[in-house]
């Protein structure tokens, strides 16, 4: 049976705070997450035989560390499922961009294989199994806009204006460990409330730390801050700007340098995974 067309939607942090981190090492973090309709697709043909296979090239991801296949055998090992499945990844999220592309492949896999599996987990029981595999899963999972704290898991449905954004990749890769682990990176941030974010706004606490190590990333901000408010996303490497409308978007993005490439997209506060999971499997 082959299942097509299933969407992993990239995300935006609309804001980054580091408040604190976690014996374990993991960052304790306040962030409003918002999806974005830039989309990778998954195809999923279901084998037998319990083999689990990516059928697809990733350069520079073995198949054994991709996070389609390790999300694929996580949901064998908690379930004990004799299924197992081919998994083709149509690319369109930049890679290490801070759009979250990996986690929502990776959370994509476990809904569409635990629906097509026929397993029956709750979307709570996914999301802690898509926990293990990374901070940002869950929220792909939970599927809708939302203000996060703790690292990542704890969520209350939000509803951020669903904006024009012009979202530019300067065509260098940001390796999270690379932020998180940097000497310099801000910790200690105050928490604060919904109220205070929608008031008064908010910052990425990374952002100083990828454009001190990164001269492209730090090259984009300046130009694009030049035509709007622009932050960094995640940890990077892409950068955000919103714009009153899709055409006045649409003019910036014309401009952009040839290095860098530009995405114009809409702000989603519902996930196409969700819309998704309504439609026949196959």
């Amino acid at each position: 049976m082959i299942s097509q067309a299933w969407p992993a939607p990239a995300k935006l942090n609309l804001f980054l705070h580091i408040t604190g981190q976690r014996d374990d090492g993991y960052h304790l973090l306040q962030t409003l997450f918002q999806f974005i309709d830039l989309m990778d697709h998954l195809d999923f043909t279901i084998r037998e035989d319990g083999e689990i296979h990516r059928t697809s090239e990733m350069v520079g991801i073995a198949e054994a560390d991709d996070l389609v296949v390790r999300a694929a055998r996580a949901l064998q090992d908690a379930t004990m499922t004799h299924y197992g499945a081919d998994i083709h990844v149509n690319k369109r999220i930049p890679a290490r961009g801070g759009l979250g592309g990996g986690s929502s492949n990776a959370a994509t896999t476990l809904v569409a294989l635990n629906a097509l599996w026929g397993i029956g987990l709750s979307q709570q029981q996914l999301a802690t199994i898509g926990l293990e595999l990374g901070a940002d899963v869950p929220i792909f999972i939970y599927g809708h806009a939302a203000w996060a704290e703790g690292v990542g898991e704890h969520f209350t449905p939000a509803k951020p204006k669903e904006s024009s954004y012009l979202v530019i990749y300067p065509g260098c890769s940001v390796p999270t460990a690379s932020v998180f682990g940097a000497n310099d990176l801000t910790r200690n941030t105050p928490p604060i409330t919904i109220r205070d974010f929608l008031e008064k706004g908010g910052r990425n606490d990374c952002q100083p730390v990828v454009v001190r190590q990164y001269p492209a990333v730090a090259e984009a901000i300046d130009w694009l801050s030049q035509h709007a408010t622009t932050l960094l996303t995640g940890t990077g490497a892409c950068l955000f700007a919103p714009f009153s409308d899709r055409e006045r978007t649409k003019n910036v993005c014309d401009l952009i340098p040839e290095d860098w490439e530009g995405f114009v997209v809409s702000g989603m506060n519902r996930s196409p995974l969700m819309e998704r999971l309504k439609q026949p499997l196959i």
